[in-house]
């Protein structure tokens, strides 16, 4: 293959002392050479990782992009076009991409935790059984104030649902106030039996 042999041929006659470039250890790699990627991986790991951690910021985070870019690297040689630029810059922008997508990554996982956070908090874990249950309970009391005498659900219902105090239910009603009381007393009894409440 000529275009190999070129490639070789080019690092054959690089002086020893410069060694190949990155555009011709890109265009061995292209190939599938291996050790022409090891290669490209020394030459290119420190500006690819510098790269990466000035725009990642986190070690841990960097150290796993600089593993994608230089896979990607491995992966796409081939799309690499020397007539379109160098192969330094070529890598230098997947590994810019790679890391902007990260912290793009990152930065929409915190917005989504934020999100959830601000809803509210305060809300039962199952809003809906709560509901349920709620009506359940109302429909319950309903039946059983129906159970009372007239007088016992009125002086209830004043008291316990329109926040009337004893006196101001015995006025309301024109009962004395000592009636109102074992009214009461007699019909919260009965709504708790009715209920199923217990102590």
């Amino acid at each position: 293959m000529p275009e190999r042999e070129r490639a070789l041929q080019s690092l054959q006659s690089t002086p020893r002392d410069v060694g190949p470039t990155a555009d011709d250890l890109l265009a061995l790699v292209a190939r599938g050479d291996e050790a022409a990627f090891e290669r490209l991986y020394d030459v290119m790991a420190g500006s690819v990782f510098g790269l990466i951690r000035r725009v990642v910021r986190d070690q841990a985070q960097s150290e796993e992009v600089f593993q994608e870019v230089m896979l990607e690297v491995w992966r796409t040689a081939t799309r690499f076009d020397p007539d379109r630029g160098s192969a330094n810059t070529w890598i230098l922008t997947l590994t810019h991409r790679r890391a902007v997508d990260r912290v793009r990554s990152a930065q929409a996982a915190t917005h989504r935790e934020d999100r959830a956070a601000r809803l509210d908090p305060a809300r039962p874990f199952d809003e809906v059984s709560e509901q349920v249950d709620g009506r359940l309970e109302q429909r319950q009391v309903r039946r059983c104030l129906s159970f009372l005498t007239e007088l016992q659900r009125e002086s209830v219902l004043l008291a316990y649902y329109q926040g009337y105090s004893y006196p101001e239910v015995s006025s309301l009603l024109g009962v004395p106030l000592g009636t109102v009381k074992t009214r009461m007393r007699d019909g919260l009894i009965r709504l708790r039996d009715c209920m199923g409440v217990t102590g």
